[in-house]
């Protein structure tokens, strides 16, 4: 089944209907967290990213859903949310719902600074944190690498001001690693965010393992691959196996996956829908893969 159909389902296994897997109630208490390497500082595994689904305009219908989406966000756990001035309108969408809600203080707020020169940076950075309405934010990342040799100076100092909390560095696409890597081993980083999902799996291969050495966290973005992961299993069963780890859905079972990597923080997949919303938290809950387990996921995504 496609990602929509399966979240119907499991909306209707609580009417009374059943999928044939285990049924568990979404429980903040039992939302997983992990820890951020510097400073042990606890982060829901599960949070949300914000490229092209939070850049609307006033249209009230699309943020009426944008309002539900966050509110989702907070009532089963999550806290973390990701943007960039890169993403059009979507960090002040983020900062206007927010504060709608109150919640804006119990977010963890992460964008990014995504210009060139130290001044245009600082400019942005100050816009960026007057839109989401954060007079002090949780964490700052050089989008892309952009200018990082500048920007990580502006960063550090900032830091040790009191005006963001954590720094950090992105990037998108497997060829950045290497370069990333070279910034881990040289700058204190406390965050990297970088692309893994399990068609796509080169992570694995270096910068993860060096994360988890030095104890640098990890934001996931492009999880579904962009999208494409859904558009292979469109109208095929999650597998019977998968109850093994408590998931009932593609969405969860793709997540569970990256999750089940220790060295992952937190994964941020975009989305504009609050029962998206809610079937991603869900993979924050119950079991995650074992080692064996996540070969036979491999070995399925591979064979579609």
């Amino acid at each position: 089944m496609d990602r929509r159909n399966a979240v119907k389902l499991i909306s209707a296994a609580g009417a009374g209907l059943s999928l044939g897997f285990k049924s568990f109630d979404l429980d903040t208490s039992n939302i997983r967290a992990r820890a951020i390497g510097t400073t042990n500082e606890m982060l829901p595994v599960v949070g949300l990213g914000t490229w092209q689904t939070f850049d609307v305009g006033s249209n009230s219908t699309e943020r009426d859903a944008l309002t539900q989406v966050l509110r989702e966000l907070r009532n089963y756990g999550g806290s973390v949310v990701d943007s960039s001035p890169m993403y059009g309108r979507s960090e002040e969408v983020v900062g206007e719902l927010s504060a709608k809600l109150g919640i804006t203080n119990e977010l963890f707020m992460a964008t990014k600074v995504w210009t060139s020169g130290k001044q245009s940076g600082i400019n942005q950075m100050n816009q960026s944190m007057q839109l989401m309405k954060k007079p002090k934010m949780d964490l700052m990342q050089i989008h892309n690498l952009l200018d990082w040799q500048t920007h990580i100076k502006t960063l550090k100092d900032w830091k040790e001001q009191g005006r963001i909390r954590y720094i950090g560095i992105t990037h998108y696409v497997s060829s950045a690693f290497s370069k990333m890597e070279s910034i881990m081993k040289s700058e204190p980083i406390d965050f990297i965010q970088l692309n893994y999902s399990i068609d796509s799996r080169e992570a694995e291969n270096s910068i993860l393992p060096l994360a988890k050495e030095r104890g640098i966290s990890v934001l996931i973005n492009r999880p579904y691959g962009g999208g494409s992961l859904f558009h292979k299993v469109k109208g095929k069963q999650v597998p019977d196996w998968a109850q093994e780890f408590d998931c009932d859905s593609w969405g969860q079972f793709f997540l569970k996956y990256l999750l089940s990597n220790e060295a992952v923080t937190c994964a941020i997949p975009g989305t504009s829908k609050p029962h998206h919303m809610v079937d991603n938290l869900k993979a924050g809950l119950g079991r995650l893969p074992s080692a064996k387990m996540r070969g036979r996921m491999i070995e399925l995504v591979g064979s579609l």
